[in-house]
């Protein structure tokens, strides 16, 4: 093996007989010199990043046949030649060869040796056990199967020196299963560390912990659990220092939490709103959908409303298109909300609205016009948009070349007719083609809804409760 790998592990020249090579592993392996196994190993582990995926595959079941051989056998030396072989084989071809490992029955030796090991040869375990689940989603499965939640756990509240950041490693993806995330809300510690893991070591790491905080987020029953072991702090950390893809997942995980009503006002109280404003004007489409939705979430509590309505207000008169448009889709969501009507008067968003029906951006008048016709329902918005101009440059929109923007044009139009301050001022437009399509359509609209709400009115209680299934 001398002649496959030189001492530094440099890569070898590309006309590497690779057959005589393994076949010459295969001796070093099956004779009596513990040494020769050993050092023929480790050369195999720095060779994996070069060799053929079929080398490494033959390779796989020798390794795991070290790893599972009973300890009195055999020198630990082996087991962890063995081990950070295999650490290194997992890495190699897009995680093919991490599944192997985990199939070829790895696992149950590694979590064996773990509970018996110390030193160097439980921080290679730790390692080869980090790079299985992190290459291959199954190998969570396996591990989780095999006793490895309760044994990463149980470790984890021994505090081992200089072996956490690895076991919060494990644990981030462990938490990335469902079966996991199950189990973690009843392992003593285990919601603890998985809001541990989001916080410390690598991003990757950390970004899977946020993520695995979010689905569990969805139970409701384990909520309370979340924020009490400070998932709220954690997540709002990441919000901050976190890259973009982790932003991203952060703040999807704390909007999930956010969705509960006893914690609409912590999260705000928290300074959440403004890293939300960061996602809503940054590059990303989806961190603006992430924070459009929160706003509609957090803004059910009025003091919350006021705050974003002024940083939407600030976007607005900024020149980020993208942002702009995205603010005036939010406006356009809570301006459906009766008990921020007076909130969005107040916050001088109409007349800024009303200016932006002739931005040069498409698609931030195609939002800002949305918004407008929403908040053309109201009788006190109706007036206030009135008096900053809107009829007439709505009047012009009904030409315009795009269907949105007609539609809601004369969406806004056929509520101003409806209202007698404001009848008049419209009339040129009433026999408009748009404007009578608008107005039949919008006549159909509520028909309907008048016919469902009567239909709900008709069903007693009896009707409900008389279901077995609803009880």
């Amino acid at each position: 093996m001398d002649s496959l790998i030189d001492q530094s592990g440099r890569r070898e020249k590309l006309n590497l007989n690779w057959e005589d090579a393994f076949r010459l592993y295969e001796h070093s392996i099956a004779c009596e010199n513990e040494v020769l196994r050993v050092q023929a190993t480790i050369k195999l582990a720095r060779m994996s990043k070069h060799a053929p995926e079929t080398i490494l595959e033959r390779s796989v079941p020798i390794l795991v046949q070290l790893l599972t051989s009973p300890i009195s056998d055999l020198n630990p030396s082996i087991h962890e030649a063995s081990a950070y072989c295999l650490k290194c084989i997992a890495c190699e071809y897009q995680g093919r060869l991490a599944l192997l490992i985990g199939e070829s029955g790895a696992v149950p030796s590694i979590l064996r040796l773990l509970l018996h090991s110390e030193g160097s040869l439980q921080r290679t375990l730790l390692k080869c056990l980090r790079n299985l689940v992190t290459f291959a989603e199954r190998n969570r499965i396996i591990v989780f199967r095999s006793g490895g939640l309760e044994i990463v756990v149980s470790m984890l509240n021994a505090c081992p020196d200089g072996l956490e950041s690895y076991l919060l490693e494990i644990l981030s993806a462990l938490a990335l299963s469902r079966e996991v995330r199950r189990r973690a809300i009843f392992t003593s510690g285990g919601v603890r560390f998985l809001i541990e893991s989001a916080r410390r070591g690598r991003m990757l790491s950390r970004r899977r912990a946020a993520q695995a905080i979010g689905l569990l987020g969805l139970v409701k029953s384990a909520r309370p659990t979340l924020v009490a072991s400070g998932a709220i702090q954690a997540l709002l950390e990441l919000l901050q220092v976190g890259d973009a893809s982790t932003k991203l997942v952060a703040g999807n995980a704390l909007g999930v939490i956010s969705s509960h009503v006893d914690y609409i006002r912590p999260v705000a109280q928290a300074g959440a709103i403004p890293l939300y404003v960061e996602l809503l004007q940054g590059p990303e489409p989806m961190g603006k959908e992430i924070a459009e939705d929160v706003f509609c979430i957090l803004a059910i509590v009025e003091e919350n409303a006021v705050i974003i309505a002024e940083h939407l207000v600030r976007i607005l008169q900024g020149d980020n298109a993208g942002a702009k448009a995205a603010a005036a889709d939010v406006l356009w969501d809570l301006s459906g909300y009766k008990h921020l009507q007076h909130i969005l008067r107040n916050s001088n968003a109409i007349p800024i609205l009303v200016e932006l029906l002739q931005d040069q951006n498409v698609n931030v008048r195609e939002k800002v016009s949305g918004a407008i016709a929403q908040l053309s329902y109201n009788e006190a918005d109706r007036v206030a948009l009135a008096d900053s101009g809107a009829i007439p440059v709505l009047i012009n929109m009904l030409q315009d070349e795009l269907e949105d923007l007609r539609d809601n044009a004369a969406e806004t139009l056929v509520n101003f007719s409806e209202d007698p301050l404001l009848r008049d001022r419209i009339s040129s437009v009433v026999d408009s083609p748009a404007f009578h399509s608008m107005q039949i359509r919008l006549m159909q609209i509520r028909a309907s809804d008048v016919h469902v709400a009567s239909s709900l009115r008709n069903i007693s209680i009896e009707h409900l409760t008389g279901d077995p299934s609803l009880n």
